[in-house]
């Protein structure tokens, strides 16, 4: 199943074995039979999400999803939230936890591309596109390295029915810099790679979302918490 993001390539489907296979047909029925009033509740989530503090994303949509749990699904895939860190068991190294390389409950690791918890049937890129995926992330994590001078990156790619698409993701954390008491990087570039003309040429289109939050603490200005997130695309 690929559930597509408001302005964003579908992410990666997800193989579903017996009793989650079930539970998707279900939830396939149940989706085209959705009420008006069902679009309007996502509709009105989605505007009081703009309008809450950024810095509380996760508090505010948890409680959203309380008030209005037939909308978990949608409401996950558009509201872009903190990336999450994980340490891949085989190898050792930091990764970053998304939509995008999420099955079920589990997490594929892009270095060991082995999800944990294991899951025996998720899904898992093509070999060529896997070894693309390993030289991207070798040279994604040099390039935070320079730009950024810490953080951590994965980078995550997947097949699509007329080429492919791929997110790119930075985080970096910092505590007690002198005014700064704590603060946030967040990057999301998700870019979705259409062949054209049997492969000779292609479109591509870039979808960008980034996550800033700074604590500050200034005797001119007192305790102050700037946070916010823009989000921009671009295709050619």
């Amino acid at each position: 199943p690929q559930s597509k993001r408001e302005g964003r390539p579908f992410r990666p489907p997800q193989r579903n074995s017996g009793r989650r296979a079930h539970a998707f047909t279900v939830e396939v029925a149940r989706r085209r039979v959705v009420s008006m009033a069902s679009e309007e509740s996502i509709t009105a989530c989605l505007s009081i999400m703009r309008r809450m503090p950024p810095n509380k994303i996760e508090q505010n949509l948890s409680g959203l999803l309380n008030l209005v749990p037939d909308a978990t699904d949608e409401l996950l895939q558009r509201v872009d939230q903190p990336l999450e860190v994980a340490t891949c068991t085989e190898t050792g190294k930091a990764y970053l936890m998304c939509d995008y390389n999420r099955d079920g409950d589990s997490y594929r690791s892009p270095w060991s591309n082995k999800y944990d918890p294991p899951l025996d049937d998720g899904f898992l890129p093509s070999e060529q596109l896997r070894d693309m995926e390993i030289q991207a992330n070798e040279l994604f994590d040099a390039y935070r390295e320079l730009y950024f001078e810490g953080g951590i990156s994965s980078v995550y790619l997947w097949e699509l029915d007329t080429g492919f698409a791929g997110c790119f993701l930075v985080k970096k954390d910092i505590d007690d810099t002198g005014a700064i008491k704590t603060g946030s990087w967040n990057s999301i570039h998700v870019i979705e790679v259409t062949e054209l003309d049997g492969g000779k040429k292609a479109s591509y289109k870039l979808t960008t979302t980034v996550m800033l939050g700074a604590d500050i603490s200034k005797a001119e200005c007192g305790n102050t918490d700037l946070s916010g997130s823009l989000t921009r695309q671009k295709s050619r």
